[in-house]
């Protein structure tokens, strides 16, 4: 295998940013790091994404190329070796959302109003050819929760519960099928949002981390925004973004906010079991510390009506993230190999 630190200096030498300093800005939880570059009082992100370890930037090359051409705020591609996983984009800046919020609690509501505004713009355009993010998918990640955070917690996966869970959960979903899709980024969230005010309208909202795209429901980017795994995001804003959207998008409310719901609790499922992967499997304990408040988000969702069939199976199968099974995961962290 060849050096990394070889490719990447090739790379760079190639983009004629070879002479720049390097400052590594984030990793996350794939394999891939962002590195900003500075030279000459201009900056660029360099995106580092190991084929050998799964990783593939062609998705984010093709995703980025279209919110781009219908006019959205994703960072310009100036360099590409897609073969090695590399590439030269453009420095949206530090402003995420979530700093900007937590610095000052009156910015939430405009901040999420300009999300909000974001994605029924997106959802008005014509969605690219992406794969659907169809019942069968989104139930077999919801299945996660079992594999992952069942097994770590209660030692083994109950598969006849899993079987029933994987059951209730397709025939819920499956009727949103055969409505009409729009591009979901999936991970929507106050993290990936940065804001630029210098630019005007939507363009004043960055996008990032959105290589995973499908086609799905329009209720999903807005479940992923307003419930977020990693802050939380006051009930007042959340309702009124929620009816702000409906209004907008003139769909009739009870079916969507019903979807909502749904969404919301198969988006927080699959998040379960992959905060408990991350540290099961791949020796990153922080990303228990947030199960609490997705497990908060799962019981909104086996509140609603639209659980009847699922809300039992899951209530008995998956206990709750007590502060003794938290520390159980933690303790298991990196003990058992990712299949």
């Amino acid at each position: 295998m060849l050096d990394r630190a070889k490719l990447r200096a090739g790379f760079l030498q190639g983009s004629g940013w070879g002479e720049a300093a390097s400052e590594l800005v984030a990793g996350d939880a794939s394999n891939r790091r962002y590195d900003r570059l500075t030279l000459d009082g201009e900056t660029r992100i360099l995106m580092d994404a190991p084929p050998h370890k799964g990783e593939d930037v062609r998705p984010f090359v093709n995703v980025t190329n279209y919110l781009r051409s219908v006019g959205l705020s994703a960072p310009q591609i100036y360099g590409e070796d897609t073969t090695q996983g590399f590439l030269l984009i453009e420095d949206l800046g530090d402003d995420l959302f979530a700093r900007l919020i937590t610095a000052d609690k009156s910015r939430e509501a405009p901040l999420y109003k300009a999300a909000i505004d974001v994605l029924l713009h997106l959802h008005m355009a014509a969605p690219p050819d992406l794969a659907r993010y169809n019942a069968r998918f989104m139930t077999d990640v919801a299945c996660l929760s079992f594999d992952w955070y069942q097994r770590g917690a209660v030692g083994s996966v109950d598969a006849d519960a899993r079987a029933a869970f994987d059951t209730a959960m397709y025939a819920a979903l499956e009727p949103l099928d055969s409505e009409k899709p729009v591009l979901v980024q999936r991970d929507y969230h106050a993290e990936n949002l940065i804001w630029l005010p210098e630019r005007s309208g939507l363009k004043r909202v960055g996008l990032l981390d959105y290589q995973d795209a499908m086609l799905g429901h329009p209720a999903y980017d807005l479940v992923s925004v307003l419930q977020d795994a990693r802050r939380d995001v006051s009930l007042d804003v959340q309702t009124k973004m929620v009816d702000r959207y409906i209004a907008a998008a003139n769909v009739e409310p009870p079916a969507f906010r019903d979807t909502y719901a749904l969404l919301g609790l198969q988006r927080n499922l699959r998040i379960l079991g992959v905060f408990a992967r991350l540290c099961l499997a791949r020796g990153k304990p922080h990303y228990i510390d947030l199960i609490p408040r997705v497990w908060g988000h799962i019981e909104t969702g086996l509140s609603h009506p639209v659980a009847t069939d699922i809300a039992p199976v899951v209530r008995t199968a998956l206990p709750a993230p007590t502060p003794t099974i938290l520390q159980s995961l933690k303790n298991q962290c990196q003990t058992i190999p990712q299949p």
